[in-house]
């Protein structure tokens, strides 16, 4: 159900290594919001390349290139809704500079098309680094990180939640029982102890130190 109030704009910067949920959050928070009826659109920014995600970003306009055809954007399909950009550190600086347009202005402009067009949307980003490294190896623009982190979230590693593994466990042996027609009960308790005495790696080393100085 929709949330009550009016519908926010405030962009949502989700910060957490790979396989941490972040875009089941960001589902959350969209099914959360008074947007919940509308689109939620979510797009890896690492899946295709620049020359491809200009256009599938902003659209396009008829006759700009060969086989150009008039088509909006995942901005403009978004409308009332919300928009995921997944991996938005894989996104190149020229494109960061039109995303930072598009939540400045609440404006898109279609590839090769002179008119702008007004968008009604809500932008949720992830990262799957520490997003200060990514500004200071000029992969991320400071301007944008502002923008984006209206609102910020970091989701911690596996082994900063352990609390959370008998939890996960009953959650795959639900999913993998349907999709396999299996009938698991649980899991031995040696295996559940070794979970539990695992480390679970990640790349986040110096987010508890980043955290801290908050």
């Amino acid at each position: 159900m929709p949330a009550n109030g009016p519908p926010t704009n405030s962009s949502v910067l989700i910060i957490g290594e790979s396989g941490t949920g972040k875009e089941l959050f960001a589902q959350s928070i969209h099914n959360g919001s008074s947007r919940s009826l509308k689109p939620f659109i979510s797009q890896n920014c690492a899946a295709l390349p620049d020359t491809l995600i200009e256009g599938l970003f902003f659209g396009t306009k008829k006759g700009t290139f060969t086989g150009a055809v008039e088509r909006p954007g995942l901005f403009e399909q978004a409308e009332g809704g919300t928009i995921l950009l997944d991996d938005i550190n894989s996104l190149n600086p020229n494109l960061q500079a039109k995303l930072l347009r598009v939540l400045q202005e609440k404006m898109v402009r279609r590839v090769g098309d002179t008119k702008d067009r007004e968008v009604d949307i809500r932008i949720i980003a992830t990262i799957n680094e520490d997003p200060i490294e990514a500004i200071g190896k000029g992969i991320l623009r400071k301007d944008l990180y502002y923008r984006l982190s209206v609102v910020s979230l970091f989701i911690p590693p596996l082994q900063d939640r352990k609390n959370d593994i008998q939890e996960l466990v009953n959650f795959f042996i639900d999913k993998y029982n349907h999709l396999f027609g299996m009938k698991v009960k649980n899991v031995d308790q040696e295996v559940l102890e070794t979970f539990e005495q695992y480390d679970w790696p990640g790349m986040f080393a110096s987010w508890s130190t980043l955290l801290k100085g908050r």
